[in-house]
């Protein structure tokens, strides 16, 4: 695969990534009636929980955008992934059933997984561990 391409898919991935946990932060951190009839009244949550599962998806969506850091982005990818599986199993434990909507949430893992790979296979180009024929090292990815 060229750099150029595992480049743009980490970004695309990235962004998209981003923008579904940012969207679902919003209402957590602003603490809407919605945010507060899903967490606390159906999942049980107490309220003062609310703002800080939302700021911390906010930050961790935000530290996947920062330059370095590989440590940072591990941890910032490490919550949200736990924000997830926390929020699929709560559902499901909650309902007392097994709901085929909350499997829905499963798709939010897919632009994740696929950013963080693509965020390692970028880290290996720029390292110079990751073997490019020359005829296709055109981009420099330095993270």
């Amino acid at each position: 695969m060229k750099p150029k391409t595992i480049n743009t898919l980490y970004w695309t991935f990235t962004i998209l990534f981003s923008a579904l946990m940012i969207f679902s932060a919003w209402a957590s951190v602003l603490v809407t009636d919605d945010s507060v009839k899903i967490i606390h009244d159906m999942l049980g949550y107490p309220v003062y929980f609310i703002p800080f599962t939302g700021w911390a998806k906010l930050v961790g969506s935000l530290a996947l955008f920062i330059p370095g850091y590989g440590r940072i982005k591990e941890w910032a990818y490490a919550g949200l992934f736990f924000d997830l599986i926390a929020a699929v199993y709560s559902g499901i434990a909650a309902s007392h059933s097994f709901d085929p909507m909350m499997l829905t949430l499963l798709i939010w893992f897919v632009p994740g997984i696929l950013s963080y790979i693509f965020w390692h296979k970028k880290r290996k180009l720029a390292a110079g561990m990751l073997v490019v024929p020359a005829s296709r090292r055109e981009v420099s990815l330095a993270d």
